[in-house]
């Protein structure tokens, strides 16, 4: 009964624990930032992995996004009189919702996994420890250049996968015979507002916070043992992605209030 009792409070307080062990080391994080602790050759290198090496994948994702929107929105849009307004209900969703979510989605899958690959790899081979015995702090030299990376190219592929969805939209009506293009265009220039857009975009912000701080967590603390490196990169996509979904809810009713 006591081991019982032991496993259960354990477990309980698991979700109390990764909290403040992320907590901690975005506070560590923040440090390094307010004190220039930039490595900018490291920077460079990881917003490369993060944003051009993910671009083809987000915009083929977007692109066939975009698609499927205006398809069901084309068919199911004049039996409720809104045929004329497909292409600016195609275009709020993608900006409000789908872009930011799907691309965030889109970097926890192919980047985060990568990041707590190898971060967790690192210290299972102890060249975490020989960073630390060389005076240079892992959270400097691993954290705080992907954090920079996430947090500038995650609202930029956000942007680049808004517009590749609304041109998958427009690319379905010109091939649709119930779709007019021009009125596809036209409905998305008079209803789409910036200010969806960067609040969009803005959420995309919050998002890529989540992925760097979830991926690199999962990687420093990762247990010494190969197959560890394995379990620790599934949980880092996992939770990743349940802290988009989460963040969502939360972010679309602080930035989209009723007028």
């Amino acid at each position: 009964m006591h081991d019982l009792w032991w496993s259960v409070s354990r477990w309980l307080l698991k979700p109390f624990e990764f909290i403040g062990q992320v907590g901690g080391m975005a506070v560590e994080t923040l440090g390094y930032l307010a004190r220039g602790g930039i490595r900018y050759r490291l920077l460079i290198d990881q917003m490369a992995q993060t944003g051009f090496n993910s671009l083809p994948l987000v915009i083929i994702t977007m692109l066939f996004t975009g698609m499927v929107m205006a398809f069901h929105l084309g068919q199911q849009g004049p039996q409720f009189g809104a045929g004329n307004v497909v292409g600016w209900l195609t275009g709020e969703t993608i900006c409000r919702e789908l872009g930011p979510v799907l691309a965030s989605v889109v970097v926890a899958a192919r980047v985060g996994s990568a990041i707590t690959a190898e971060i967790g790899t690192m210290k299972v081979t102890e060249q975490i420890d020989a960073l630390r015995a060389l005076a240079t702090s892992p959270i400097e030299y691993l954290v705080v250049p992907r954090l920079i990376a996430c947090l500038v190219m995650v609202p930029s592929l956000t942007a680049i996968g808004d517009v590749a969805g609304i041109a998958g939209g427009y690319i379905y009506a010109m091939s649709a015979p119930h779709l007019s293009p021009a009125l596809y265009l036209s409905s998305i220039e008079q209803g789409l507002a910036f200010r969806t857009v960067a609040a969009g975009v803005g959420k995309a912000v919050f998002f890529g916070l989540i992925i760097a701080l979830v991926s690199c967590h999962q990687g420093l603390f990762c247990r010494n043992a190969a197959e560890e490196v394995g379990r620790a990169t599934t949980r880092s996509v996992v939770f990743s992605i349940l802290g988009i979904y989460a963040s969502d809810y939360f972010l679309s009713k602080l930035l989209f209030l009723p007028k």
